[in-house]
């Protein structure tokens, strides 16, 4: 068995290393030899924190957990001294690659260390902790058996018994008290990291990555979300007028926040699962996927299939043999994973996974065209030196694989035999609201989630305003309040993967817009006509060609560039939402005509000590 260096030992030899050899001048030169030696060195440590990552999220055990917080600390250590190192070319006027590829370096991560290696041990040993004890978490309810989280995620999209939602609701949010400690130690570390790389906090080091001031980004996305609130704010009177039509105006006021159980998502971040209650009367689709699927016998790994025929239509080359032999595709019996969808670039190469307890549903069909996109864009990629070796933006990535998902229509049902017949024109008020449920509602809460992590990175939502802020967030973007008191003795931030993960969210939100866009664009160049949300790019070589065009670009450009590639604009823009929905926000104003919308604060409830 290869041995696995300790991050202790890696970062001893990285310490000698360096001290070892004097830095040359801050010359151009120097600069370009710093950053060629700097990728060879963090690539090989990557690969290894990769590999002990899919070990550890696929078989979590104590050891498996152990090494994968060694292989991290070793990335973090050696990121660290890098990035602290390439500062003294600060100031220097440098090739646009070299330049960029510093600044790479430096806001590579998602999350930064201090210099003692004693600290960086512990920020490891945190943050996979904390993924540790979200994976293997589950809630026993009294005299029942246990249930894991995809239980009742299966459970909260099919039950409407109002208390057993909340049973399970709070149910699951007892896994995150726990980890609330160590993520306020975990926001110190990182801070610290963040300080001495010469950000504010970590909040600041994350918005740097996006090719513009941090200030003007929050501003962007203000500004982006202020394209798309009014017809979410539509969206939202619809839904909370047809919820408390079915539970009553006692549990849903009819101009307050929606109660968070309500929603058929545990997280409330998308609401598809309600369209049996919140949908227009006689516009069924005329097809249930899942339904389909089922009557087709498609299986976990066909599933799969039709995702990489979709690809494979555009002009894509097959995925590998690897692929398939080492990916994750139904959840164990024998051991705890994490259940949580992700797409794997295992050795920064050829070595693509996907990671996904699958069920055969219309909701893990689009999922699985997601993961391929990060799997298809990591293969574009892939002749890019390292540091170029990840999209144009974080939101690049996870809009790829959604903006293929855009084009499971019925046309293209049908056209792969899931489907007998196109239905017609007039069924597509119950498409655009069933993907409006999933797709418009989330974009609040795409946004909201980093929103509350800057003010905690930032000091300005302390320790002991977790909760209250997380809350205050949700109400003010999404118009959602918890459904029973919560105080600071819960962690309910800790509930959602990402914030214990550490993985930023805002590349969600982002991608949200840019499918949209990309859709809109790829469409035009595929020579579709009709209404956009009849277009599908199935089969067109054309869209196909200039996407690729833009994902083996990687990040070797900023964002604007790669954006023109496939848009002709350089601009993020949101109104490609409001062309795709247009039909369906004139029903909802027809709907809303007398409805009061908007929402005031929840009433002020009660709540337990710390």
């Amino acid at each position: 068995m290869r041995d696995i260096l300790t991050g202790s030992r890696v970062l001893l030899a990285l310490t000698v290393l360096i001290a070892g050899c004097a830095p040359p001048g801050p010359t151009i030169e120097a600069a370009q030899a710093f950053v060629d030696d700097a990728e060879v060195r963090l690539l090989d440590l990557w690969i290894d924190a990769e590999r002990a990552a899919w070990v550890q999220s696929t078989y979590i055990t104590d050891d498996t957990t152990q090494i994968a917080a060694d292989t991290q600390t070793a990335v973090i250590g050696a990121t660290m001294a890098l990035a602290s190192e390439a500062a003294r070319f600060d100031g220097l006027e440098l090739p646009q690659d070299v330049e960029r590829r510093l600044l790479l370096l430096k806001t590579s991560m998602g999350v930064a260390a201090p210099a003692d290696p004693a600290l960086q041990a512990e920020l490891s040993e945190i943050t996979t902790g904390m993924e540790s004890t979200y994976g293997k978490g589950v809630y026993c309810p009294d005299g029942e058996e246990c249930l894991d989280l995809p239980q009742m995620e299966r459970m909260f999209a099919e039950v409407r018994d109002t208390d057993q939602l909340l049973d399970l609701w709070t149910g699951w949010r007892g896994v995150s008290p726990p980890m609330r400690p160590q993520y306020a130690r975990f926001v110190e570390l990182a801070n610290e990291g963040a300080r001495d790389l010469g950000f504010a906090d970590l909040g600041e080091l994350w918005r740097s990555g996006y090719d513009m001031a941090p200030d003007e980004f929050t501003v962007e996305l203000e500004r982006l979300w202020g394209q798309v609130r009014p017809l979410y704010e539509s969206l939202h009177c619809h839904v909370r007028a047809e919820l408390a039509e079915e539970y009553g105006s006692a549990v849903v006021p009819l101009d307050e926040p929606i109660p968070a159980h309500l929603l058929g998502n545990m997280w409330s971040q998308t609401w598809a699962n309600v369209y049996d209650i919140v949908g227009p009367a006689r516009s069924d689709p005329g097809y249930d996927l899942t339904d389909l699927l089922e009557a087709k016998r498609v299986d976990e790994l066909e599933m799969v299939r039709y995702g990489e025929r979709f690809f494979s239509s555009l002009g894509f080359a097959p995925l590998p043999a690897t692929f398939w032999d080492r990916s994750l595709f139904v959840q164990p019996v024998d051991r705890d994973v994490v259940c949580h969808a992700s797409a794997w670039d295992v050795d920064f190469l050829s070595d693509v996974r996907i990671k996904m307890c699958i069920g055969v549903n219309d909701e893990d069909f689009v999922t699985i065209h997601h993961e391929l996109g990060h799997n298809y864009y990591q293969r574009a990629y892939q002749h890019q030196s390292p540091l170029f070796r990840t999209s144009a933006n974080d939101g690049f990535h996870e809009g790829i694989g959604d903006t293929i998902a855009l084009s499971i229509t019925p046309e293209y049902l049908a056209e792969v035999g899931l489907l007998n017949r196109v239905p017609p024109a007039d069924r597509d008020l119950g498409l655009l609201l069933r993907l409006a449920l999933d797709k418009v509602a989330f974009l609040p809460f795409g946004l909201m989630v980093d929103q509350w992590r800057w003010k905690v990175f930032s000091g300005e939502i302390g320790p002991d305003e977790y909760t209250e802020g997380w809350w205050d967030l949700r109400t003010e973007y999404q118009g959602i309040s918890p459904p029973v008191p919560r105080s600071e003795a819960d962690f309910d931030p800790g509930a959602k993967y990402h914030v214990p993960s550490n993985t930023s969210y805002t590349r969600y939100f982002l991608a949200h817009i840019l499918q949209f866009q990309f859709h809109r664009a790829l469409c035009e160049v595929a020579g579709a006509d009709g209404p956009l949300h009849r277009c599908s790019i199935f089969g067109s070589a054309e869209a196909g060609a200039r996407l690729n065009t833009m994902l083996e670009m990687g990040a070797s450009q900023p964002w604007p560039d790669a954006l023109e590639v496939v848009t002709g604009q350089r601009q993020m823009d949101a109104t490609a939402i409001l062309d795709y929905f247009a039909p369906l926000q004139t029903w909802l104003d027809e709907q809303n005509a007398g409805r009061s919308c908007g929402w005031r604060p929840a009433r002020p409830q009660a709540t337990v000590g710390d």
